[in-house]
């Protein structure tokens, strides 16, 4: 897995991709990094949240000396709101655990937003207790504070491309809850039509809605409407808990109803 290893992708976007999405967004070696947020194709825009002044710097630090990603802004939990909305990032990095206004607090305002940005907490502990309730809020991923640098870039770019990225435990705490929630999934997945599957476990990956289309030889627009239907029917609200739902059931093994 390269850049990745040590970071579990949800989606199943290998270091390769993540490497052709920075070459696409203009962080190729050598390419000049224009300033600015989302208005700037070229980048990955990036704001961090922590109530730790040094940890803000040192993350900073490490993202900046990428040319695939530039640090917008700094907050602490009490202004994360506000900075957020007006630095309009692709990527959020919120800590979970700080004083006044924790990062579960935070979260909801953020995925609320008209342009959400995709939303990984941090943490310092492997096996947080959050990580179910984050994701269930709308987080895309989970990492370490001490993620090494270069593990840390490939996975805001892999964030930023649409992928679900969560440090070991954080992954294992999940998965290894599959076996007692996959009656319920299965359930759940039964009642989807045929179509409705295939986009299921296509999310499962972690995939855009135009990747799904491409898959299915089916418009952006198209997949869309088939991944809200999705969502709905699964009664979740985010592609994080419908990719989670997928491996519950098994679609990622290959299960069916019927089979």
């Amino acid at each position: 897995m390269g850049a990745l290893v040590g970071v579990v992708l949800l989606a199943g976007l290998c270091t390769g991709q993540a490497s052709q999405w920075s070459d696409r967004v203009g962080g190729g070696p050598g390419r000049p990094r224009p300033g600015g947020a989302r208005h700037h194709r070229g980048v990955v825009g990036v704001v961090v949240v922590d109530d730790e002044a040094l940890v803000r710097s040192c993350l900073r630090a490490v993202l900046d000396a990428s040319e695939a990603v530039e640090v917008l802004a700094c907050a602490t939990g009490v202004d994360a709101a506000g900075v957020v909305a007006a630095s309009r990032p692709d990527v959020v990095l919120l800590d979970v655990r700080m004083p006044v206004v924790d990062g579960l607090a935070v979260l909801p305002q953020l995925v609320a937003l008209p342009r959400p940005p995709a939303v990984a907490m941090l943490t310092s502990f492997d096996a947080d207790e959050h990580v179910e309730e984050a994701l269930a809020l709308g987080a895309t991923g989970f990492l370490l504070k001490d993620t090494p640098p270069e593990q840390l870039v490939a996975s805001v770019v892999a964030l930023a491309a649409g992928a679900v990225v969560l440090s070991p435990g954080a992954a294992g705490a999940l998965l290894g809850r599959r076996d007692a929630g996959s009656a319920g999934a299965r359930a759940q997945v039964a009642a989807l039509t045929a179509r409705e599957r295939e986009v299921l476990a296509l999310l499962g990956q972690g995939l855009s809605n135009a990747e799904v289309g491409r898959r299915l030889g089916m418009r952006s627009s198209t997949a869309k409407d088939h991944v809200s239907a999705v969502l709905g029917k699964l009664g979740v609200s985010s592609r994080v808990q419908a990719a989670l739902v997928a491996r519950q059931a098994g679609l990622d093994d290959g299960w069916l109803p019927g089979g």
